[in-house]
């Protein structure tokens, strides 16, 4: 049983927010800014539904597919617009989608989270199934708070997976979580986003590297082979010290947080549509696709680019 990516898509605000912009009313500058997180700029606005729609309506055109091709939407956010309903089913209604809708929350891991559901419903008789990560995070920011108003951005990104009896992108899969550290990252009902910023990039750099060398294991391959890492864009400093531990140099990691912040489940289809439309992913080469998030999550995966 295979599974192919066939096309991607991706949805920003029009709004964009710098670091100079937050210089304004925070104590901080852009200087700080980059220099501990790696961001420089972040698009703020929308919401989950209208920026899951818009990066849906592209990522469906670039597999070729209409409305009727689509077996089930698996949406992957961690700010959905309601408490209930989810707003998956408003999005499929809005895309003339007449198959299942579900929103799952597995926070910054959510997108991978999706993929690995959608793998198994496909290996389980549907044909297409649609994945989004879409994020309204400036909602559920205090912009009031420095450490947590420089990270935190809107967007949203799309992939059509399709079952394919004759061959698979996907080479492995390793998910994870751990409710031990859940007070790490949180946001309560009618509050804002909370963070232990020390403890949570101690873990994330620990389970993104165990998690991607046992997919890599999986796979049965070494990370020579990975020509291409995509990883949760959170901190520049994450992903440097990740890619360091696991032997991989930095430029082969891709690295968008620098114009869109960090978009939780929304980053890593983010990260992958910049690699294809900048001809880093070739045929038969093989990426990492690695996140962690609030759980805490963690998700990777190897995948060999068709």
């Amino acid at each position: 049983m295979g599974v192919r990516f066939r096309g991607w898509g991706i949805a920003v605000p029009d709004k964009v927010v710098t670091n100079d912009d937050l210089s304004k009313t925070l104590d901080t500058s852009d200087e700080w800014i980059r220099e501990r997180t790696g961001i420089r700029e972040r698009r703020i606005g929308g919401s989950a539904m209208t920026l899951g729609v818009a990066a849906a309506e592209k990522a469906m055109a670039a597999s070729g597919v209409g409305p009727a091709d689509i077996d089930f939407l698996v949406m992957a956010t961690t700010t959905p617009d309601r408490l209930t309903p989810a707003t998956a089913p408003m999005v499929a209604t809005r895309l003339g989608l007449t198959c299942p809708a579900m929103d799952l929350n597995a926070a910054c891991s959510g997108f991978m989270y999706a993929v690995r559901t959608a793998q198994g419903l496909l290996e389980t008789g549907n044909r297409r199934i649609l994945v989004i990560g879409a994020e309204n995070l400036s909602r559920w920011t205090d912009w009031n708070d420095r450490n947590m108003a420089v990270l935190l951005a809107d967007g949203g990104g799309a992939t059509v997976l399709e079952y394919d009896e004759s061959g698979t992108d996907i080479l492995s899969f390793v998910l994870g979580a751990d409710g031990a550290a859940a007070d790490l990252l949180t946001c309560e009902h009618g509050g804002f986003i909370e963070m232990n910023g020390k403890e949570v990039f101690r873990r994330a750099v620990r389970v993104v590297v165990e998690s991607a060398e046992e997919a890599m294991a999986k796979a049965g391959v070494t990370a020579s082979d990975i020509s291409l890492v995509v990883p949760h864009q959170a901190n520049v400093r994450i992903i440097q010290a990740a890619t360091q531990r696991l032997g991989i140099d930095m430029d082969r990691a891709v690295v968008v947080l620098d114009r869109y912040g960090n978009t939780s489940s929304a980053s890593i289809p983010l990260a992958m549509d910049d690699a294809i439309v900048n001809g880093r992913v070739r045929p038969g080469e093989l990426a990492l696709l690695t996140g962690f998030g609030a759980g805490m999550t963690w998700a990777s995966s190897v995948v060999r680019w068709s």
